[in-house]
Formats: C-alpha cells, structure tokens, sequence
C-alpha cells in the first residue's frame, strides 16, 4: 500500500479503515518520507499512544505530536517532522494496543 494515496490535500491521512497490522507501518512510512517542517494529521479511531511512545523510542527529539482533537470517537494528531534522519535498521510496526 502506497502512503502518498492516503494523505488528502489537507493533510489528513486517515488511517481507521485500515487493518492494524500494517497501520503503524504506514504512519512511519509517511513520516519519514516528509520534508524537515512538514507534518501530516493523522486521523483515527482511537488515541494512538502506543505509535507515540514507538515514535518517542526510535526517534527522539526528532518530531512533534499534537492532539488536534481528542475523541471520544475521532483521534486527530499533528505529526510534524523536526530533523532529517533515515529509517532504523529494523524498525518495530507494532499493532494498535488490540484497535
């Protein structure tokens, strides 16, 4: 699945109908493919604090993440891109926590 096609022209990449085992790696995927000062909204079912913490392990200081709206049925989160960088050797796509 290609990441360009999930991202609207206002940056919303909505990610809720897609399966969670291949969720979070689609989210990287499109961050690391950003531009440095670029971000994405990402848009979900459910608040996605596990990405958060696999973000803030694999790439600290490297991005910011702000709640934009906080369900209880709509998660929206802007992703923006603070450092140039490179995909870890292997990077973890961990599942949603069971969403």
């Amino acid at each position: 699945m290609q990441t360009e096609n999930l991202v609207g022209a206002d940056k919303v990449m909505d990610v809720r109908p897609i399966p969670c085992s291949v969720k979070h790696g689609l989210i990287i995927k499109q961050w690391l493919e950003l531009p440095v000062g670029d971000h994405f909204i990402l848009l979900n079912d459910h608040d996605p604090v596990p990405l958060y913490y696999q973000f803030a392990a694999q790439w600290p200081d490297t991005f910011t993440w702000e709640h934009l709206v906080k369900g209880p049925a709509e998660f929206r989160v802007k992703i923006t891109k603070l450092a140039a960088l490179t995909a870890p050797a292997n990077p973890v796509a961990e599942c949603c926590g069971g969403h």
